[in-house]
């Protein structure tokens, strides 16, 4: 088997119920339940026009500016996937357009996330089908190769398992591990419960504000009057 030019199957996923049990949470919630350790870099913006991601991921490792083996990715992937790409971060050639998007729709995916440089934005950014990317450029990609699918990619430190839960929003991306999603969902649903109570507290005027003075005190503020 030739390492840097290979396709592997996936050989486990997140299931539908932890897809959809995710898909109406903050990603910043999600985030803050796993300590904010874990992130794919402000470089990966949404440009579509609004709404979630949630889906397990499709990995494709391709050479910055080639997108051959992401046109194969997009034909292997499930209703439901999400194909993340790992092109580098660079930004010279765009790796997807709109035309690749439509037959990502039609085949039913969960999203689209290049980590590198896409083209036709406006079009993309007219439609509700979820696209992450790190920049925008005119010049089209490649289609040579090599690349790899379903290999672990790494996105500015985020590390990316095939069939691990990745999900999206105005925030940011963000990858939880398949072995980890049920945890963190407990958490993160206890996190959102908490403050949606604490957001009704602040409209009813009854937020306890002693927390910051408290903390002043510890970390030894001085405080001039």
């Amino acid at each position: 088997m030739t390492i840097g030019f290979r396709i592997l199957p996936r050989k486990r996923q997140v299931d539908a119920a932890t897809v959809e049990a995710f898909r109406g949470l903050p990603v910043a919630n999600v985030s803050d339940s796993m300590w904010r350790m874990t992130a794919g870099g402000a470089a990966l913006q949404m440009m579509h026009r609004s709404g979630p991601m949630s889906g397990p991921a499709l990995t494709v490792k391709t050479r910055p500016g080639d997108n051959l083996m992401v046109h194969k990715a997009l034909d292997l992937a499930a209703p439901g996937d999400v194909v993340v790409v790992d092109a580098g971060g660079d930004l010279t050639n765009a790796i997807i357009g709109e035309l690749m998007l439509a037959h990502a729709r039609k085949r039913g995916l969960g999203g689209i996330v290049i980590y590198g440089a896409i083209r036709d934005s406006a079009a993309i950014a007219e439609q509700d089908f979820p696209v992450f990317a790190a920049g925008v450029t005119h010049r089209g990609p490649y289609k040579d190769g090599p690349g790899e699918i379903n290999v672990p990619i790494a996105i500015e430190g985020m590390v990316i398992e095939p069939g691990d839960l990745v999900i999206g929003d105005e925030d940011g991306l963000l990858c939880v591990p398949f072995d980890q999603t049920a945890s963190v969902l407990k958490a993160t649903q206890a996190k959102n419960a908490a403050e949606v109570k604490q957001m009704a507290d602040i409209e009813a005027g009854t937020s306890d504000r002693a927390w910051v003075d408290a903390a002043l005190a510890k970390n030894g503020c001085e405080i001039v009057s």
